[in-house]
């Protein structure tokens, strides 16, 4: 019986996999458990349609992502923070903050998840920054730490 996975299934593949699969196997165990579909020609024709969109849902997020690295890597963002006479900092600037001040001077919206600082900042300067934004993308920017005025 030729059945479509709804979910992914160990030892069989993936979500979206068109399989031949014994009958007893798709009846008593695929079927029921709502892990495949019958394989029929209206359910194909969904299953490319649904591929289709995917892949062009995929190009579109590509496409922004390029735009916001480029955006990014245009720019340098500056981080203020209470600082000694030596130029060290009370604390640490953090993923979080670098977040922070691109929505605030960009209006770019980042999750710090995907900021990755290349140590701990604890002092005033200049430090790069990657920042991943999707498949393969990578933008890369200059965080500029300051001294906050209190």
């Amino acid at each position: 019986m030729k059945v479509i996975l709804m979910s992914d299934v160990k030892s069989l593949g993936t979500t979206g996999t068109v399989l031949e699969v014994a009958d007893g196997y798709a009846r008593n165990f695929l079927l029921p458990r709502g892990l495949a579909a019958e394989a029929s020609k209206g359910s194909l024709a969904l299953l490319d349609q649904q591929r289709r969109a995917n892949a062009r849902r995929d190009a579109e997020a590509v496409a922004n992502a390029q735009e916001i690295a480029t955006k990014l890597e245009a720019a340098q963002v500056s981080v203020s923070a209470k600082s000694g006479g030596n130029g060290r900092l009370f604390g640490a600037v953090t993923n979080a903050s670098v977040s922070e001040a691109i929505q605030r001077e960009l209006g770019i919206e980042i999750d710090r998840h995907k900021i990755e600082l290349p140590d701990s900042i604890k002092s005033l300067g200049s430090y790069p920054v990657e920042i991943r934004l999707g498949k393969n993308i990578v933008a890369k920017t200059t965080v500029k730490v300051v001294a906050s005025v209190n």
